[in-house]
Formats: structure tokens, sequence, C-alpha cells
């Protein structure tokens, strides 16, 4: 006899984790963390654990690889071993070669390029513990970690994933809903511009549950942006703090 599914929506419209289907996962996001890094950022959502830190603008190396027009933008996606539930290879797999090429197309629109001919800018993303959504949090740590380096940017990337859980759009899969959901729409975007800078779809939904599942996850984004800044602001604040002091 085949097992019958969980059930990740209950009769009161509240998922596993007690959230409303257009709810956020708890975040907290710090700018500045790592001292050996031109900067860095550091985001929980939910269980997620998650921390980007991003060198350059430098000389590119090897030199074959430089643009005489622009920078290159360089990303590696990460999952330590002790990020999952059964303990991960090191070595990168297929997954995080391929999300290491998805969040670095997802964060080069907001970067002026052509500011930085020849030179090249090492993004890294670590996650420390995973829980559904990496990639989206990963973006949104990464952004903030490229703009507390100095680097000159046209706005800051936010991203946010809906998707399709027990016939209902839901927004901000945890791993259990990302796992046994229909479907999983992560989106990126600049919010000052409204420019989508990635958007991915994985399962089936009709066009209407499409739609309603981008809209939200839109939604997400402009609430997580809000958070984005007001990490930004904290930082440079105590920054200023501390310099006033010194004074």
């Amino acid at each position: 006899m085949s097992k019958k599914p969980k059930k990740l929506i209950d009769k009161k419209g509240r998922r596993l984790d007690s959230r409303k289907p257009n709810e956020l996962r708890n975040i907290r996001i710090e700018v500045g963390i790592l001292s050996n890094a031109d900067g860095s950022a550091y985001i929980e959502q939910g269980k997620n654990k998650i921390l980007a830190g991003v060198f350059g603008p430098k000389e590119m190396h090897p030199k074959h690889l430089s643009r005489p027009d622009r920078m290159v933008l360089r990303c590696r996606y990460h999952m330590a071993p002790f990020s999952v539930e059964e303990r991960k290879s090191p070595a990168p797999s297929r997954r995080e070669i391929e999300l290491s090429k998805v969040i670095g197309e997802a964060l080069e629109p907001s970067v002026f390029v052509e500011y930085y001919p020849r030179t090249g800018v090492d993004v890294f993303i670590e996650v420390l513990q995973a829980d559904g959504g990496t990639r989206c949090a990963s973006i949104t740590a990464a952004s903030l970690a490229l703009a507390d380096a100095g680097i000159p940017m046209r706005d800051l990337v936010v991203s946010c994933a809906a998707g399709k859980v027990d016939d209902t759009v839901v927004l901000d899969l945890m791993d259990t809903e990302d796992k046994l959901g229909a479907a999983d729409v992560p989106v990126a975007v600049m919010p000052n511009s409204n420019a989508v800078t990635l958007l991915q779809m994985d399962g089936n939904l009709a066009p209407e549950e499409f739609e309603k599942a981008v809209n939200l996850a839109m939604e997400g984004c402009k609430r997580i942006y809000d958070l984005q800044k007001e990490a930004l602001r904290t930082k440079y604040m105590a920054a200023k703090q501390e310099e006033e002091v010194k004074e």
C-alpha cells in the first residue's frame, strides 16, 4: 500500500511552520561581518544560514579570462558538508556549479561592469545550513556583499520564491514544501527599476497559477528589499558613530 503524502497545509490554511500562504519566514541580515573580505553579508532566512564574501575588483587571474571592456563577475556557490541532514561531499556538485552560474547571472545586471575593464570580482557563497530557498537567500546576501565592497551598482538585487503546495500558491517555500510541493518559482529583481534578473520554474503550474506565484514572489522581494536597505543602514550608522567617538 502506498504511503499517503504528508498534508502541507491544514484546514485553517496554516503551513507546517504555522505560516499563512503569503507569509515570509523570519529573516535576519547583517552586513560587513568578515574582516578579510572586501565586502560581506550574512543571512538567516528560516533555518537557512548563508554567508557571502566579495573580493575585488582586482587584476584578473588567469589573464586570458579578462575582458578588455568590462569586469568579470565570478560566483561560487557552495554547500558545507554539514549544511544538510545527510553529510554531502565537499567537492562541488553539478547543482552547485549550475547555481553558481545562475546566481552570477542574476547579480551581473546590477553591477556597472564597464567601470572596471580587465578586472575580476569574486563572490563566494557558503551555505552553512540549508532549509529550502538557498538560491534566493544567496542572491539577497551576495548583492549586499557587493554593495558592502563599494562596487558601483544600479540597485540591489533581491530574491524570493513562491510555489504551489497542496493546490495553494504560497510564498517562500521551506525545505519540506520545496521537496513535496508541486512547483517552485524563484524570482530575483532590482526593485527600483522593476527589472527581473532571474525567473525560473520547477514543476507544473497553470498560467493563472504561474502569474499568481510571480506576483507573490515579487511582493516578497519588496519586503526583503526593505530589510536589505536596513542592514546596510545599520552597518554604516554604526561606523559613523565609531568615527564620532574617535573624534
